[in-house]
């Protein structure tokens, strides 16, 4: 038996589903506006635009550097630089935690390395195999005492001289100015930049010695006679 075709009334609930649901993609079609997609839209201008104005950052370097010299600033600070790196030179920053040692005491320090990869001269030839003990002093010796003083303390300063000629030690400051001093003893003093070597060694105090002794070094930390009768 053929089934009755269905209808609904206008007011038929049913029926205000269905268009209240096809409404929002109704609309949107509508209102949408067609695009093509090979052509770009002209939708005239929103605002008020600036142009995009960004100087050449050379060209305000220049112009601050001109401005600089033609007031005298460049001038004042180079000056200035020039004073700061004179002052360093002169006198370096001391070597941090460092103090005059108020008693002697001595230890060996082996500067023995193993080495982890195959070590060849310029030629290719074999040196030292990976894994081998090797002992820089067994190939070449210390040829001059190490020497660390304050450069500040004239006592240190006179016993680091005692031990000889600049061919014989090597005076390493941990503080002062080698340079002021080597015009009053004719000599050649160095300073240890950043406490590489005293802290190589394991320097705390001064003055201090280091000297080989066979295929090891020995370090000193000697306490000495300071102003005021101190030792």
């Amino acid at each position: 038996m053929p089934r009755p075709a269905c209808r609904h009334r206008a007011g038929d609930p049913v029926r205000r589903v269905a268009l209240l649901a096809a409404l929002p993609v109704l609309v949107g079609a509508s209102s949408a506006p067609a695009v093509d997609p090979g052509r770009a839209v002209d939708h005239g201008q929103m605002g008020q635009t600036w142009p995009v104005i960004e100087p050449d950052l050379l060209s305000v370097i220049k112009a601050r550097l001109d401005d600089a010299k033609a007031t005298g600033k460049l001038d004042e600070l180079n000056q200035r630089f020039a004073d700061r790196v004179k002052q360093r030179v002169n006198r370096p920053v001391p070597v941090a935690g460092i103090g005059p040692a108020l008693e002697t005491r001595s230890w060996e320090f082996d500067p023995a390395i193993v080495v982890d990869n195959d070590i060849r001269d310029h030629k290719g030839n074999l040196i030292a195999v990976a894994g081998q003990r090797v002992n820089p002093l067994a190939a070449s010796g210390l040829s001059k005492k190490l020497v660390f003083v304050d450069g500040d303390d004239p006592a240190e300063v006179a016993w680091a001289m005692r031990f000889g000629s600049d061919q014989k030690a090597k005076i390493i400051f941990v503080d002062g100015s080698p340079f002021e001093l080597m015009k009053t003893h004719q000599r050649r003093f160095y300073f240890d930049q950043g406490g590489k070597l005293t802290g190589h060694f394991g320097i705390r105090h001064t003055p201090a010695l280091v000297e080989q002794r066979g295929e090891i070094l020995m370090v000193t930390e000697q306490a000495i006679a300071r102003r005021g009768g101190a030792s």
